[in-house]
């Protein structure tokens, strides 16, 4: 167990030296807002950042509130295509793909296979809450306005809580009396290519459409030696459509759409501590496992596809100065994955050859909320929101636990043990079927008493019903073996294969804020914040977990200093977590006499995560920019005893780096021969973490940094420009997660980030 005294004295120092030090570092590029008055674009100026995480447009030097923005030309110049690339750009956000595919925001968040757990980090696009399970509801990042991360629980003013965090996406809105367009091309090393392009078309008057378009991918660096064919390919297309309709000025409504398809073949590969016998195996065939080795051998091919696709209607209509919004959204997700794990040819060695998982989701959801003018004695925003979610996987594990599927003479096995069925039953494959129900109310007043001195104070009812049934089907073995086995279920049937947990919670939030001078703000928060229960089910056993709730202090100062030529804010925060719902390995029957290991949830007592954030932006010269971010999180558990041989007290939460920081620096001008030149380099880092729970030596990620770069020329006269860009320069290695698999020895997965990418793009607009 960890001396928590130690570790609080190492916060308290961290505060102090991050107080001090960390107007050197550097982060990400600020979003601004282009209807910014005149007077604001001063080129000897930043640009003014305007945000909306109050759900309304306001400065984010007023929001009493830790948020970190990035624009969509910040991205560009990164040369990220994904929203989970976000965790390279925005310090203290992480994301986990291993256990479930979910983002952590100051070392917190779900990670999670059961279909009933909420996530903790809710990712918002145009105010449609992407909550389905294995999906993030943006893949390509094509045609994006600007990116907020706001930080802490968020649930006041949001349709759905989050106990994290919110990453809330802006795509542009389509624009009146405007015909233009963008194209965009690159293509670089390992086939490295991202294609993508938008077109805005009045429509009359009144009206706009504006449709966006992507397609990219790139080679993967791992090779499947058996199939001849890459590991870590990924590839994605898709396409968004926006008509905004603006009959009068106190009406307005925009009707979204859209589509986007993923596939990769980033499956897990062999690190170590591998049966000496399959060992030699894969050395004879030319794969030999380690920490940098993305190669296997196994004779089925991996890979994992998701389609999502959804519509949504937004509607603002003004009441005098009052103005009434509401959003209506429709959503599906297809998510299918086929990971065996064999790491050889059938005919030498087997372990899991057949791992099948085909998901689909729906949702529905539906808010409203009503705002009332701002710059008077009371501002409030009031609201309630409903979502339902429906989740339904069939799975299939059919495996031999270590014998060759097939014999010397090509004959199947006839015989495989069907992890994903139960002992008695006649059936071979799982059938989950979740549903999520959330109704709420919620919202805000905020009191201006002088205009210095102002107090907002939130809150938010929710009344939820999550539930989850596991039934057992027949899948044809034809399709999916090439023959008809017989099956051996592993774990006996559930006593019982249905549960419903229900729950309300009232949460609220108080902010004060006092307005030093023109340009710097101090404020405070206090908040709570809640997750609903849910039922799984670990190794067939009926296993419900009980909701999470959260407490969350902050307290910052926002400043813009010398003609706001400099932007610096600073905020310390703590969050105590209590039966925060947590995920282990575990061990379940195998159905041969020994077990595997399976990732579990359940409730640990207490979590905190406590740190210190700072962002800084500086504008040396018109053409010379500088920015930046540090953030320093210590999230710990502070009560999880899992049995009475495992304390994880005093451990480390997953996936959560104690430090991480980013460094930007901008140049651009316009050369004698008219010649236009933007350089742009920009430097991310995060600090060791482990990505299993209690800090086992074989989980640790060293920490690491990459570096990335731009060189774009613009042609005198013309809408052109073309250039060159690298990312991760310094050809940085690293690995995005570690599991231990049984008697298959420590597999890691891998990510196309990890290696050195040098390429060249073209731009044109009209």
């Amino acid at each position: 167990m960890m001396n928590l005294n130690g570790k609080r004295a190492r916060f308290l120092h961290s505060t102090m030296l991050a107080g001090g030090v960390f107007i050197l570092a550097a982060g990400p590029a600020l979003a601004q807002d282009g209807r910014a008055a005149a007077s604001e674009q001063d080129s000897a100026a930043l640009p003014e950042i305007v945000v909306t995480a109050e759900r309304r447009s306001e400065r984010s030097q007023r929001v009493p509130l830790a948020i970190q923005s990035v624009t969509g030309q910040a991205l560009d110049e990164t040369g990220y295509t994904s929203v989970t690339d976000l965790q390279y750009v925005v310090p203290g956000l992480q994301y986990d793909p291993t256990q479930g595919a979910a983002f952590q925001i100051r070392g917190v968040g779900s990670t999670s296979f059961d279909f009933s757990n909420a996530k903790s980090v809710s990712v918002v696009v145009d105010d449609v809450v992407m909550d389905g399970q294995r999906a993030n509801g943006l893949t390509g990042l094509v045609d994006i306005d600007r990116v907020d991360v706001l930080m802490g629980p968020q649930g006041t003013l949001f349709g759905k809580n989050a106990t994290s965090g919110v990453i809330a996406v802006t795509t542009n809105t389509p624009r009146l009396d405007e015909t233009s367009g963008r194209a965009s091309l690159s293509f670089g090393e390992h086939e490295d290519r991202i294609l993508n392009a938008t077109v805005n078309l009045p429509l009359g008057p009144i009206a706009a459409l504006r449709i966006s378009g992507f397609d990219q991918g790139q080679e993967g660096f791992g090779r499947n030696v058996t199939l001849n064919r890459r590991v870590g390919t990924v590839h994605e297309y898709g396409g968004r459509a926006k008509l905004y309709v603006e009959p009068s000025n106190t009406l307005n409504l925009t009707v979204s759409g859209d589509y986007a398809r993923h596939w990769d073949s980033s499956v897990r590969t062999p690190v170590s501590g591998q049966p000496a016998a399959v060992t030699a195996m894969l050395n004879a065939l030319g794969v030999y496992p380690g920490p940098e080795s993305a190669d296997t051998a196994d004779s089925s091919f991996g890979q994992i596809k998701t389609e999502e696709w959804g519509g949504s209607v937004k509607i603002n209509k003004q009441f005098g100065e009052f103005e009434l919004t509401s959003i209506t959204a429709y959503r599906e997700t297809g998510y299918y994955n086929s990971t065996p794990a064999s790491l050889l040819p059938a005919d030498q060695y087997s372990y899991i050859p057949f791992n099948i998982g085909d998901l689909a989701t729906d949702k529905f959801s539906q808010e409203i909320h009503l705002a009332s003018p701002s710059g008077r004695f009371v501002e409030y925003l009031v609201g309630a929101f409903y979502n339902t979610l429906h989740a339904r996987q069939t799975q299939l594990q059919w495996a031999t636990l270590g014998q060759p599927l097939y014999d010397a003479n090509g004959t199947p096995r006839a015989t495989l043990y069907a992890l994903t069925g139960a002992i008695g039953v006649d059936a071979n494959a799982s059938l989950f079927d979740a549903r999520n129900e959330t109704l709420a109310g919620f919202g805000q007043v905020k009191f201006n008493f002088t205009p210095r001195l102002s107090l907002a104070i939130g809150g938010r009812y929710t009344t939820d019903r999550n539930s989850q049934s596991l039934d057992f089907i027949t899948i044809d073995p034809l399709p999916v073996a090439g023959y008809r086995p017989t099956f051996v279920g592993s774990s006996a049937a559930p006593a019982i294969s249905y549960g419903k947990v229900t729950g309300e919670n009232f949460s609220y939030r108080v902010a004060p804020q006092f307005q030093i001078s023109r340009n710097v703000m101090a404020y405070a928060s206090y908040s709570t914040g809640y997750k609903p229960g849910g039922v799984a089910f670990v190794g067939n056993k009926y296993a419900p977990y009980r909701e999470e709730t959260v407490e969350a202090w902050e307290a910052g100062v926002k400043s813009e200093l010398f003609e706001r030529r400099v932007r610096l804010n600073l905020d310390v925060f703590r969050s105590d977590f209590t039966d925060f719902q947590a995920t282990i390995l575990t061990k379940i029957p195998d159905g041969a006499g020994g077990t595997l290991n399976a990732t579990v949830i359940g409730n640990a007592g207490g979590l905190r995560t406590e740190g210190v954030e700072g962002n800084l932006a500086v504008k040396l010269t018109p053409d010379l920019s500088l920015s930046g971010a540090l953030s320093y999180t210590d999230a710990y558990f502070t009560d999880y005893v899992y049995n009475a041989t495992t304390n994880y007290t005093g451990s480390k939460l997953t996936n959560a780096p104690e430090w991480s920081g980013t460094a930007a620096i901008d140049y651009e001008r316009r050369l004698g021969s008219g010649l236009g030149l933007r350089a742009h380099v920009d430097y991310a880092y995060r600090s060791e973490y482990w990505t299993v729970v209690g800090q086992p030596d074989y989980s640790n990620v060293p920490g690491y940094g990459l570096v990335n770069g731009r060189l774009t020329f613009s042609l005198p006269n013309s809408d052109v420009q073309f250039g060159l860009y690298g990312r991760n320069l310094f050809d940085t290695y690293f690995s995005t997660g570690w599991q231990n698999y049984g008697a298959l020895g420590l597999l890691h997965y891998t990510s196309p980030n990890a290696r050195r990418t040098l390429g060249a793009f073209v731009n044109v607009a009209f």
